[in-house]
Parts: C-alpha cells; structure tokens; sequence
C-alpha cells in the first residue's frame, strides 16, 4: 500500500533519526546574514550593493550544495518534497538543493554479516564474542535443546524497497549510530532456523545435517524477506557452533564419543569381513576345483578299468584256455621282477624244507640303514644233495 509522500519521509526521518537539513540551512543562512551585515557596515562604500550580492552568493552557494557524488559500489535515491525518484548510479551528479531535494547514498555491492545467537566484542587478531543465550537455545525434533550460532551475509538488491518499505530491514553498520539496529532482518533469521532446527533430530543436528540445515535455512530466510519486501539479497547463511546447553554438554560428549566407538568397531568388523570372506570363496572354489579334477580322474580310470576288464572278457569268452594262460603270464611278468626267487631242482627229492633263507634273516636283523639302489638279487640256485639212484622216474621241477 502506497503511504503517500508525507508518510514516506516522515519514515524516512524517523528511520534515519537526524535533524531535518532545513533546520541547518536556516542556522547557515543566519550567521551568513549576520557575518555579511557586519562586513557591510565595515564598508560604507557597498552599502547599497551589498545586500543584492550577497543575496545572489548565496544562491549560488545553495545551488552548487546540490551537486553529489555516488561512487561504482553504491546507489543513490533523489527525493523530491520527500517523493523518491529513480535510482541514480555511479558518477557526479545534481538534484535540487535542500528542502526541496535530498539525496540517500546506499552501498548496494557491500556485503554484510548478521550475528546471531553471539555478538563480536572484539574483533581483530584475537576476536572475541559474546553469546546471547535467548536467540541460540532452540527446540529440535525431537524435544532436545541445542545451541546454535550462525553468520548470515546479505547485501542490497532493490535500494527503494530497502529505503521505504521496512523501518529497519537490515543491521546497523558499525560504528555509525545513523540507523537502528535490523530487527526485520534478525527476527526472520531466528524464525527460519528455529522451524529448520525443529524439524531434525538432535542427533542429525550434531552429525551429519549441518549442510541440510544452511541451505534450508537459507531458502527459507529469503522467501520471509522477499514477502516483507526488504530489499535484501541472502548471501550466504553459515552455522559456526552447534553444540548441547553447558548444563549437559559432558552427557553429550560421552553419547558422541560411544557412537564414534561404535561406528569405529562396526567399520573394523566390516573390514574384517571384506578380507577374510574373498579368502575363504577362494578356499572354496580350490576344493571344489580339486574335487572336480579328482572325480573327473577316478570316473577316467575306472571307464579305462571297465573298458579294458570288457575286451579281456570278450577275447576270454572266444578263447578261455589261452586267455586265461596269458593272464597267468602277465600277472608273472610284473610280480616276478620284483621279488626274491628261489629254484629248488627236483631231481634228488629236493623240497622247499632245504631252502634256509639265511640272507633274508640277516636283513630282517640288521639295522636299518640308507642303501644306494641296487638292482635285482640274483637268482640263487640251490643244488640237491647227493642221493643215491633211484629206478623210478622223478616229477619235473616246480619254479617258486
């Protein structure tokens, strides 16, 4: 709603709380009236011109007054029997001299910090701050109180929303005493974060939602400031301490420290697990690897057992007798090589009773003792003793 001329420098006035400059117009034009009349009377010869040249210096004086310079980060508004003109931009310019016109130099590209729930005593090399309880305690989601702190940056977007729409839209700068201090801007901070800060969990507050919560809170901060049409453009919105209240801050920190412990063992468990289960699949699948080849040897040999035992069957069933006596010599050939052999000829009435293995004793007795391979024993030929003749025919003689 438009307040009218009157309503917008009366605001004007009250926001700036200055003196009107028609006040000291009227105190400047006294004492150069008053100055002139006594150099006029100190020269008698310029005192019918005198007053008419002082007249028109002062008119002079009073329309160069109106000359102003706005420099590249800032913005200016003219305003005309209180009436506010465009905005001007940089560089030198003129408007109508006061009452008539006044002129508000704003720095538009300046950007500015807004403390809240601390104020900076003392900045510099060594800052120090001071906190202010009553706008960091907040509420969370979950019934818990937490202490938070944050620096919002803002500067001027729209100068004639931000000169005559709000009373007090943003900070007053330091150290100037020109401007009341921008509740506007520091109620609608503190109402943003609060309804952010009381939708999470403390818990999310403290870890893992601080990134959430600044842009959030961002958001938010300026959908209130562009409905109250303050002018202002949020730059940036930074939480600098998000802690418990003093009273618990200890509980807390022991609470912190378990949880650091348990997410500490759950990823060491976790390790534990990516190593050692790559070992045992790799255990596994080399057994099973080795039982497939194993089993895939055994069903081969036993098919080439089965296969071989099928054509000795079938070349025994065509010729049992040679057959079988060609197995009985197979068989011979590979045990014979490999054993003892003892010939005991018949003839005499020689048995097996006069064999006396002396040799094989003498082994069984003698400690055991590396050998170099040596082949074969030789075939030991035990002659009968001498018998008398016998008419009767002997049997033929047995090969042991």
């Amino acid at each position: 709603m438009d307040q009218g001329p009157i309503n917008k420098l009366w605001l004007f006035s009250r926001r700036t709380n200055r003196p009107s400059d028609f006040d000291d117009i009227l105190e400047s034009l006294e004492s150069l009236e008053s100055g002139g009349r006594r150099i006029i009377a100190n020269l008698p010869g310029l005192g019918k011109l005198g007053p008419g040249v002082f007249a028109l210096a002062g008119l002079l004086l009073w329309l160069a007054s109106g000359s102003y310079q706005v420099d590249q980060a800032s913005q200016a508004i003219v305003r005309i029997f209180g009436i506010p003109q465009a905005p001007v931009g940089a560089g030198l310019h003129w408007r109508l001299p006061a009452p008539i016109g006044e002129v508000d130099v704003v720095k538009i590209r300046e950007v500015k910090n807004l403390e809240l729930g601390f104020r900076t005593t003392e900045a510099g090399a060594q800052t120090q701050t001071q906190p202010v309880p009553v706008e960091a305690l907040m509420i969370t989601g979950d019934t818990n109180i937490v202490d938070v702190e944050m620096i919002v940056q803002y500067r001027i977007k729209d100068i004639l929303t931000y000169l005559f729409n709000v009373a007090d839209p943003g900070v007053r700068a330091r150290p100037a005493a020109d401007r009341p201090d921008g509740r506007t801007l520091t109620d609608a901070t503190e109402a943003a974060l609060r309804q952010v800060v009381g939708s999470r969990t403390l818990n999310d507050i403290l870890t893992v939602e601080r990134a959430a919560i600044e842009g959030a809170t961002l958001e938010l901060l300026q959908q209130l400031l562009d409905a109250y049409g303050t002018g202002l453009h949020i730059e940036r919105v930074q939480l600098q301490i998000v802690k418990p209240p003093r009273e618990v801050e200890a509980a807390f920190l022991d609470v912190v420290s378990a949880r650091e412990e348990k997410e500490r063992m759950i990823n060491q468990a976790r390790a534990y697990e990516a190593d050692i289960i790559p070992k045992a699949q790799g255990e596994a699948q080399q057994m099973l690897s080795e039982a497939q080849g194993f089993r895939r040897a055994r069903v081969s040999q036993a098919e080439g057992d089965s296969a071989r035992f099928l054509s000795v069957l079938k070349e025994y069933q065509q010729a049992k007798g040679v057959t079988r006596t060609r197995l009985h010599l197979e068989a011979m050939e590979a045990v014979l090589p490999n054993i003892q052999k003892y010939i005991v000829a018949a003839t005499g009435g020689g048995s097996l009773v006069q064999v006396l293995p002396l040799q094989a004793t003498q082994v069984d007795l003698a400690p055991p003792a590396p050998q170099p391979a040596r082949p074969a024993p030789p075939v030991a030929v035990v002659p009968p003793p001498p018998q008398p003749p016998r008419p009767a025919a002997t049997p033929p003689a047995t090969a042991r």
